[in-house]
């Protein structure tokens, strides 16, 4: 299952049923558990852990230094969960020891071919990048999440779950869950009621969160006051209380 030309470091620790393509590179420190498919000419640099039954296209670059200037060299890492789907020639950086030294990748994501996450990001499970997206350092994308191709999320920057990016946005502010944006740079555009549908939200559901969407988008209140009437919501939309929480705490302030 291992092709004779890949290169393997012998710290490197290979789970059963494991498959490494022709010239495939395994660094340093490298965890790759039970049913991974590691493609031809993939590099995965040191101190990454895959889980179980993830597959790493040809070309991908994986576990390499971070695109930090204060990067001096420190122990990093980067920690992948199970069953994600890595496209040709993406890229995913280890953390840097300013944040928590970590990148994380949940469960399920598909990173399309050339996507990039860099330093200390954390992915949630079922999120997808299509091909070109690209992450600054130290952000952080909810479950279910979907970044259209050649969308660019500055650092530090929130995605709330359930939440779309049209193709080519520009993010610099946190999108709240449940919203769609686009454009640069990008606004909010509407609940995204298709995806939500697709995954079980019921008409109550999506009712609650349209008018939850209104107070916070059309009704030309302070953000202060639609906050107010948002939590109040959830006393009868328990739906509504991911947004509730989000805009309560936000990062780098929320798109409006």
């Amino acid at each position: 299952m291992i092709h004779p030309s890949a290169i393997i470091d012998d710290s490197a620790r290979i789970g059963e049923g494991v498959q490494v393509g022709p010239f495939a590179v395994i660094g340093p420190g490298v965890e790759i558990g039970d049913g991974c498919e590691i493609g031809s000419h993939a590099v995965i640099r040191r101190n990454t852990r895959l889980g179980r039954n993830n597959k790493v296209y040809q070309f991908a670059s994986v576990g390499d230094d971070p695109q930090d200037k204060k990067y001096a060299g420190e122990e990093t890492w980067l920690e992948i969960g199970d069953d994600n789907v890595i496209r040709e020639f993406a890229t995913i950086n280890r953390g840097t020891a300013q944040d928590q030294g970590v990148t994380r990748i949940g469960n399920g994501n598909l990173l399309m071919a050339y996507t990039h996450v860099a330093h200390d990001c954390i992915l949630g499970d079922n999120t997808i990048l299509a091909n070109a997206a690209s992450l600054g350092g130290h952000v952080r994308i909810n479950d279910w999440a979907i970044l259209g191709g050649f969308s660019m999320v500055h650092q530090f920057t929130r995605v709330g779950a359930h939440s779309f990016a049209a193709m080519g946005s520009a993010i610099g502010k946190d999108v709240p869950p449940y919203v769609m944006v686009g454009g640069a740079p990008a606004v909010p555009r509407g609940i995204n009621s298709e995806g939500l549908k697709r995954r079980g939200f019921d008409a109550g559901d999506l009712s609650a969160l349209k008018k939850a969407y209104r107070l916070l988008y059309r009704s030309n209140l302070r953000l202060e006051e639609a906050r107010e009437q948002i939590q109040q919501m959830c006393e009868d939309a328990e739906a509504v209380r991911p947004l509730a929480e989000f805009i309560a705490n936000p990062s780098r302030s929320i798109i409006r």
